[in-house]
């Protein structure tokens, strides 16, 4: 993901751009690769075609910058815009949706809408949390079963959610439950490569497995998901240390 490294910051840095990006719009994103929450900025402003410099931070030796523009959470996302910053995923997307017009909206414009956007945002943030947890929790048995419990109230959720029960991409653009849904659960194959758990199975959720399937194909999402081999090693020594740390 990284074009450079600077010696002096040792962060990484990359630019994004489709178009110039003057200092008076200047956008950076600060970020870890491999953070759903990161990645939902990440491709709100890679789908509205918004130029920006992203810089990965090293979240084991917090920068100045997290420091100062994150000084309650310490955390990524943080969106800079103009020198100030926004944080929390969420409230970054909607700030990004606000904030530049142009390109494919992110959430509807009428206000009904938005609250059914907002409402099953919330919920696949539940879903993927539940999820994570797997990921750590003493009794994975008890984990799991929860998650699949909460997994199936949002496969149920979205055969309403969108007209025909069948939220095919061809004839619209990507919204912001798209973003959600695919961050998500895109990296499944890798996290179930590395914990040995299956998360995203095609028979008990057939609408949210052919929905992310359809999204990962796009040029933009396979540009940004993170790389699966990266994503299975890191994931494994996640593992490692985790059981190692339970062990004594």
């Amino acid at each position: 993901m990284c074009i450079y490294i600077s010696k002096t910051l040792c962060r990484v840095r990359k630019k994004y751009q489709r178009g110039k990006m003057g200092e008076e719009n200047k956008v950076t994103l600060h970020g870890m690769w491999l953070s759903p929450y990161v990645k939902r900025v990440e491709l709100a402003l890679k789908v509205k075609g918004i130029p920006f410099e992203y810089v990965e931070e090293d979240l084991s030796n917090k920068s100045p910058l997290i420091l100062k523009y994150n000084p309650i959470h310490k955390k990524v996302p943080i969106l800079v815009h103009n020198g100030k910053p926004v944080n929390e995923s969420f409230v970054i997307v909607e700030y990004i949706d606000e904030t530049w017009k142009n390109g494919p909206q992110l959430l509807p414009e009428d206000p009904y809408e938005r609250t059914k956007v907002r409402f099953w945002a919330a919920y696949i943030q539940q879903v993927m949390e539940c999820m994570l947890n797997i990921f750590t929790a003493a009794d994975q048995k008890k984990a799991c079963k929860e998650f699949h419990q909460k997994f199936s109230v949002l496969e149920d959720g979205m055969k309403t959610f969108f007209p025909g029960g069948n939220p095919k991409i061809e004839n619209r653009n990507i919204g912001l439950v798209d973003i959600w849904i695919v961050v998500a659960f895109g990296m499944c194959k890798a996290q179930e490569e590395a914990f040995g758990v299956n998360f995203l199975d095609p028979e008990k959720a057939p609408l949210i497995f052919s929905w992310v399937n359809s999204l990962l194909e796009l040029p933009l999402l396979k540009e940004t998901i993170p790389d699966h081999n990266k994503a299975v090693s890191f994931l494994r020594v996640f593992k490692e240390r985790h059981t190692n740390a339970q062990t004594h």
